[in-house]
């Protein structure tokens, strides 16, 4: 919306702020000033000029001589311009000097024929003014001031003020019909301002007249007050139709609207000034003497004021007359009874419509007006008589006129307002900063709110305020506390930082990050599933009960928060099938949200105990075919499972992984009986892996077997290797020892390694094979296996000081323990 600075500031008196701190007044308090734009910026060095004489030009037939009077002095100016007036008409002079922004021109002394211009006498489009300023094919020729408007060399400024103005180019929420009129934005500035203000009065009408009354002229009627509540309508007769007077031609033009005549432009301007549009009829051309509001007929016809003729729908509210439609209810007037050049009778008419149907009626016709722009939003339906009286007083001003005696109000008064009860406590709560109670109910009361009743003692002081109709976006007590807020400044709010716990640690960070770069190397890919999940699915896999539930879900499928990354997964790995792609290895990251336990790691940082602790963990989904180069695809099985889930531990805690068939007391319900199996590091349980049960698959519509693999990254984390440490290399020479022994099939060379490591002792540093033979000279169901054993002292490594060389008789004497050992374990025997 475009409003003029000057014309809220006549609204406004006292208003000392400049228009640019006004435009950031307004943003702070919630209406965005998108735009500020000087209007005829170029116009101050401008002076009304009387033309004094016109003389042809010597040498040039187009152009003439005018000597002007600019206040004292005389000029004679070259120009071209037909409409240059007789002697003694007034004319807008710029002098040399002079820069034109709308022409970007700067006036300097120029011969033109051999005769210099002392200046210029400008055109509107010259100083960006009305329609020609953005209209360069229109040019009528230089601008022409009414006579008498004020003595030669009054500065333009001064004789014609709206001339020069700032528009302000607002952003308003379609929450705040109240300040889409300039009275609306005049209540609100002179609020955040601490400005007395008041509603404008109406003008008295020029004339007056007793006979006819209004009731003589017309007849309103309304048919369906459920889309037009209340119908207002005032009559003005003996009309002289014209042009607008400069100040309103100009004032209407920078905002926006081209001027017309003068009663056309005077409701436009009744509109941007108060907010409520209304629309003016030619009173002899509405048939029978009678306005009647009612829905369209279906297969009516309505040609609007934009020439279209339009086909309408029983869904349509009309104004119609005797014979058929005359105006779209809040939208456009219809052609056949417009005000012309032979209007001598004006019907005005301001209504309420309600906002839902006048958008219906605009989307269906695709017709967008200022005035459906604002009906849309909801007008102040208690102003209806007020608007009625300043529109028909301006006819009767600028329009010549006379106004007739009484208005029509049909339909039902505005409902009144529910007070709504402000609590001093309630402010402080909700902003976070104590409000003088006083002060609060003083900015609602600028806002046009009513205070009945006021009972307490602070800060337990309480009020009953209602909301004018002018705002219909409030309806309770927060809205109530917003407006006192918006008022005083969001920035008096104090920014006060809240205490905040330090958030537990992610341990796991690095450990995740690498999980996932190990199952990809691997073959999976990594699936984003939501957090949120479906209890029933959690119920189906047997995961523990759900530590936080969702008090608004989006969808019952997502009620609860995931104690498995398995929904997740499953759900995409059906999803998948259904689309024909059942081949599917996919894993997922995240935590699992379980009650929390005494024993969680990080309860140190958590204030509230009943809060979920948040356990990161690993799932993985194999599904579909196993593919090798040149065989046929075979359906994966719980190997390829097992073969995934160790070879991902191994890879990331760089230790031996192994696994164990999992006992029916022990058996995740959701896995088959015979295909599941834990993740051992050591004697640590990592996770688990199996096929899905067959009631699980059912259950969940899985279209066919598959395999999961589920890890605690928590656990992972305490069983993974720790970085190798930097050991310096011993300054003392090893002895050595070469053992071939003799071993049955069925022991291990893992087996026999550990024996001679408990041995061998302390000095034993390092065993490790490196030769296993089988045949000639071994025996049947044996196998030579080769060690090659190193002995050292201990602290070579860590105290070489005290550190001493092995003597061969101790590294016999221990190798001779060795190899009874094992030959007293194993029946091994030393090949010769």
């Amino acid at each position: 919306m475009k409003a003029s600075y000057n014309w809220i500031r006549a609204l406004c008196p006292g208003l000392s702020l400049s228009a640019k701190e006004l435009a950031s007044r307004l943003t702070f308090a919630g209406l965005e000033v998108e735009g500020l734009i000087e209007y005829g910026a170029g116009t101050e060095p401008l002076v009304v000029a009387e033309v004094r004489k016109i003389e042809p030009h010597p040498s040039r037939p187009k152009l003439r001589l005018v000597t002007v009077d600019r206040g004292g002095s005389e000029q004679r100016i070259v120009c071209g311009a037909p409409n240059v007036p007789d002697p003694g008409g007034l004319v807008a002079l710029a002098p040399l000097g002079t820069h034109l922004p709308a022409v970007n021109m700067t006036l300097t002394p120029r011969e033109i024929g051999g005769i210099v211009s002392e200046g210029m006498l400008c055109s509107e489009r010259e100083l960006g003014l009305g329609s020609a300023a953005s209209n360069k094919s229109e040019d009528p020729g230089i601008l022409i001031l009414p006579a008498k408007i004020a003595p030669a060399g009054t500065p333009l400024r001064k004789a014609l003020p709206s001339v020069h103005d700032f528009i302000l180019d607002i952003n308003v929420t379609p929450n705040r019909p109240d300040v889409l009129g300039h009275v609306g934005l005049a209540r609100e500035t002179a609020a955040l301002c601490d400005l007395p203000w008041s509603f404008p009065t109406p003008d008295a009408p020029a004339r007056f007249t007793q006979s006819p009354a209004i009731g003589d002229l017309i007849r309103v009627t309304i048919e369906d007050l459920e889309r037009c509540p209340a119908y207002g309508a005032a009559a003005v007769i003996d009309v002289a139709l014209g042009p607008s007077p400069l100040w309103l031609k100009y004032r209407l033009e920078s905002l926006g609207i081209r001027s017309i005549s003068n009663v056309v432009d005077i409701t436009n301007l009744v509109m941007l000034e108060l907010g409520h549009p209304i629309h003016a009829f030619d009173l002899d051309l509405l048939r029978g003497g009678q306005i009647i509001v009612r829905r369209a007929k279906e297969g009516e016809f309505l040609t609007t004021l934009d020439g279209v003729k339009r086909t309408l729908v029983v869904d349509d509210l009309v104004i119609a007359d005797a014979e058929g439609p005359v105006a779209l209810a809040g939208v456009m007037g219809g052609e056949g009874s417009e005000i012309r050049a032979t209007t001598k009778r004006v019907l005005i008419e301001c209504a309420y419509f309600a906002p839902r149907g006048v958008r219906r009626t605009g989307r269906r016709h695709g017709l967008h007006s200022e005035s459906s722009y604002r009906f849309e939003r909801g007008v102040d339906p208690s102003t209806l008589p007020d608007v009625l009286a300043q529109a028909a007083s301006l006819v009767t001003h600028l329009a010549g006129g006379t106004g007739v005696k009484g208005t029509i109000i049909a339909g039902q008064g505005p409902e009144a307002r529910a007070p709504i009860t402000l609590r001093e406590e309630r402010i402080t709560r909700l902003l976070g900063t104590s409000v003088p109670f006083t002060e609060a109910t003083k900015i609602l009361s600028k806002l046009g709110c009513e205070l009945r009743s006021v009972a307490g003692d602070s800060p337990q002081i309480t009020a009953d305020v209602v909301p004018p109709h002018h705002r219909p976006d409030i309806h309770m007590e927060a809205d109530l506390i917003e407006e006192v807020m918006r008022v005083r400044g969001i920035d008096a709010i104090p920014s006060v930082l809240p205490p905040i716990r330090p958030s537990a640690p992610r341990r796991t960070l690095e450990l995740e990050n690498k999980v996932r770069r190990e199952a990809a190397a691997l073959g999976l890919a990594e699936a984003l599933t939501y957090a949120f999940v479906s209890n029933k699915d959690l119920e189906a896999l047997g995961a523990p009960k759900p530590a936080v539930v969702i008090k608004n879900p989006l969808t019952e499928d997502r009620n609860v928060m995931r104690t498995s990354l398995l929904p997740g997964l499953l759900q995409a790995l059906s999803r998948s099938r259904r689309h024909g792609e059942p081949d599917v290895r996919m894993f997922a990251v995240g935590a699992r949200l379980l009650p929390r336990s005494s024993s969680s790691p990080d309860l140190e940082f958590v204030e509230d105990s009943d809060l979920p602790d948040e356990i990161p963990s690993f799932a993985a989904v194999i599904a579909g075919s196993r593919y090798r180069p040149l065989e046929k695809p075979l359906p994966v099985d719980i190997y390829d499972a097992k073969g995934v889930a160790l070879e991902l531990v191994e890879r990331v805690t760089k230790r031996r992984a192994s696994c164990d068939h999992q006992a029916k007391d022990k058996r995740p319900s959701h896995l088959h009986p015979r295909a599941a199996a834990e993740i051992f590091v050591g004697d640590d349980i990592v996770g688990t892996f199996g096929q899905l049960h067959p009631d699980v698959v059912d259950t969940l519509d899985l279209g066919g077997p598959a395999f999961v693999i589920e890890i605690d990254l928590r656990s992972l984390d305490t069983v993974s290797a720790r970085a190798p440490r930097f050991r310096p290399i011993p300054i003392l020479p090893p002895v050595t020892r070469d053992l071939a022994l003799k071993v049955p099939e069925a022991v291990t060379a893992g087996q026999v390694m550990d024996a001679i490591r408990e041995a061998a002792g302390e000095l034993c540093e390092h065993v490790e094979v490196f030769d296993v033979f089988r045949g000639q000279g071994v025996g049947e169901g044996q196998k030579s296996v080769a060690f090659h054993v190193i002995y050292r002292d201990p602290r070579a490594a860590t105290d070489p000081e005290t550190a001493r060389t092995l003597t061969d008789e101790e590294v016999d004497k221990k190798n001779q323990a060795v190899l009874a050992s094992v030959s007293e374990r194993f029946g091994a025997v030393l090949r010769s």
